[in-house]
């Protein structure tokens, strides 16, 4: 449908082309997510494996509204909770563009395979294979964002007791994972950037082709 496509796009621009998060990409990824979860329920949108995808894309910016209202409640409750919400926000939007930019990944790689190879990736592209993969994709990013907020609780903790060996050791691995793990991240989304690019670089030369 011309919706989704439209609603693909946006996302495309707001994770792979910005360089960073705006309040008007946000604004309109949270309203195209809105829309895209009601027309979901509409029995005219068939189910396939990309819809999978573009519904689990959509279910992902709760993870804004999350971060938002985290940042409102927790911040509210005196000076000392402010830190604790800027930190749980921070992370929840991380999970949230991460979470985007590799299901956004899998619809490109799947109209790659649509286009260059229709029926021999037909049994790959099932139904219960995309939801999966959305799976895995979603367990992933919660590991991840554990990391993240075992590591800013541990901060928090040396910071008020810094004399405790075992919880500065403690405190050191756990910073080192999560700068080794930043790092990759940021590895790995310039990564799916350059591959978006040419996969949608190869399906409009073969398109225009024909």
């Amino acid at each position: 449908m011309k919706d989704l496509r439209r609603y693909l796009a946006l996302k495309y621009i707001q994770y792979l082309v910005l360089s960073s998060c705006n309040a008007v990409s946000t604004i309109l990824g949270l309203l195209g997510s809105a829309y895209t979860m009601v027309l979901l329920q509409s029995a005219k949108v068939s189910s396939k494996s990309t819809t999978v995808f573009i519904s689990s894309l959509a279910q992902a910016d709760i993870l804004v509204l999350l971060s938002l209202v985290s940042d409102v409640a927790l911040g509210s409750f005196g000076a000392g909770a402010s830190p604790a919400a800027s930190a749980l926000a921070r992370i929840l939007l991380t999970a949230n563009a991460h979470v985007s930019c590799v299901l956004l990944s899998c619809v490109a790689f799947e109209a790659y395979l649509i286009t260059f190879l229709p029926s021999q990736s037909r049994p790959l592209r099932t139904v219960r294979n995309a939801r999966l993969v959305s799976r895995v994709i979603w367990a992933l990013v919660a590991a991840e964002c554990a990391l993240f907020l075992v590591d800013e609780h541990l901060r928090a903790c040396g910071a008020s007791a810094p004399s405790r060996r075992p919880l500065g050791l403690l405190l050191q691995l756990s910073s080192m994972a999560a700068a080794q793990l930043r790092s990759l991240s940021y590895v790995l989304g310039i990564l799916l950037r350059i591959v978006n690019v040419y996969i949608y670089y190869k399906i409009f030369f073969s398109m225009s082709a024909r």
